[in-house]
């Protein structure tokens, strides 16, 4: 008996646990998944988020419950009020051409394809310079230095012996000639001029100190040499700049330059003459983009007749690139990210969704979009942030987050 009662209730409890198994069955199988999720947010505070209801941290309002849509993660659909209190306007996606100019403060430097070096054409020392500053001017044909030199005593006295010869009778006197002749472009070679070898027909000593002066006009940007220096053949003395032609050095972004060639029109300006612009063209684009500023240097020739601008004066360069074709939308349109740029675009008729775009050049309060773009839809191009504001209290997540998975 005890053996029969025993599978008795052993069967009882097997039937109960089925019939549990299958009521908790039928009862998740009731439920359907979803992609939303409510979690407590501020309105004033959109960054506060929280699991439960309560006030917030930060201006104690009472925290709005809001349901997280996981679903079309990079979409928002926004009412005709919303639309409209948000200053939301649209531009269709159609490419245009506009003239695209760009501001750049640059410096005047000096040009230096118009710096002129004035060397030793001797070994020897520097005897005098009759220029000790830099900044002066010197004029073509003025004395710079006094040089003594052995080696061109010597060339000095071969000069000398040979004109004496050239009375003497016979070979004496026709090999004088061929001798004359080779020490005086002996002399031409160490710079002398023609006015200071006719001098040593009538100076019995010959001296070994001599005048060597500027072949150009200019003024001096670099003294290299010093009095009582001793200086090598082809050592240099001073440097002659023609302040006649300045460069006119900038530096532009990377986006910008990619636009940029030789020749192209630059209008400029200067502040400490309102009333002086001077039109030139782009002459030289550096190859290599400074690694440390992301900038490329360029170059223009500035004319300066008159001297009256001077290097290390502050410009205004305009840049104009004429007929630019591409899609322009106001920079406030774009919404910019540490690592990337999107806007937002208008799906259908009050569905807006983010893209992620390469940026271009930005002239005039506009932005060039070098992304290609679904031409069946349209930009938005005021109200942006006001999308991008709603679309992060209603998915509690930046609009990055979701372009990114």
């Amino acid at each position: 008996m005890k053996t029969l009662k025993i599978i008795t209730l052993l069967s009882i409890l097997l039937m109960v646990m089925i019939a549990c198994n299958s009521k908790n069955k039928e009862d998740h199988s009731g439920h359907k998944m979803t992609d939303e999720t409510t979690f407590y947010t501020c309105s004033m505070d959109p960054q506060i988020k929280e699991d439960k209801p309560g006030k917030c941290p930060i201006c104690h309002m009472h925290l709005t419950p809001v349901k997280l849509d996981k679903t079309n993660s990079n979409e928002i659909s926004l009412s005709k009020q919303q639309i409209r209190l948000g200053n939301i306007s649209l531009q269709s996606i159609t490419t245009s051409q506009s003239s695209v100019n760009q501001n750049y403060t640059g410096t005047l430097a000096i040009n230096q394809d118009k710096i002129n070096s004035v060397s030793s054409r001797a070994m020897g020392r520097i005897e005098k310079l009759f220029f000790k500053t830099v900044g002066d001017y010197v004029a073509k044909n003025q004395a710079v230095y006094q040089l003594y030199s052995e080696d061109i005593a010597i060339a000095k006295q071969d000069y000398f012996t040979a004109f004496k010869q050239l009375s003497m009778p016979g070979d004496f006197g026709k090999n004088a000639k061929n001798m004359l002749a080779s020490a005086k472009q002996k002399l031409l070679f160490y710079g002398l001029t023609n006015a200071q070898i006719e001098n040593i027909k009538t100076n019995k000593d010959v001296s070994p100190n001599t005048i060597f002066y500027s072949s150009h006009s200019g003024t001096i940007s670099e003294i290299v040499a010093t009095e009582g220096s001793y200086v090598m053949e082809g050592s240099g003395i001073i440097k002659i700049a023609d302040l006649n032609s300045l460069w006119l050095e900038t530096q532009v972004n990377v986006n910008y330059a990619k636009n940029l060639k030789i020749g192209q029109k630059a209008n400029v300006t200067f502040s400490d003459f309102p009333d002086k612009t001077i039109n030139t063209q782009v002459a030289f684009i550096n190859p290599e983009i400074n690694p440390d500023t992301r900038l490329l240097l360029i170059r223009m020739e500035i004319p300066n007749q008159g001297l009256q601008l001077k290097p290390g004066m502050q410009a205004v360069v305009k840049l104009t690139q004429s007929n630019a074709k591409g899609l322009f939308i106001p920079i406030d349109a774009v919404i910019r990210e540490e690592n990337a740029s999107y806007i937002w675009v208008e799906k259908r008729p009050g569905i807006f969704e983010n893209v992620m775009v390469e940026t271009g050049t930005e002239t005039n309060g506009m932005i060039e979009i070098k992304s290609d773009l679904d031409p069946s839809k349209k930009v938005v191009i005021t109200g942006a942030y006001a999308i991008n504001s709603e679309y992060k209290f209603r998915k509690g997540s930046d609009p990055m987050e979701g372009m990114k998975m």
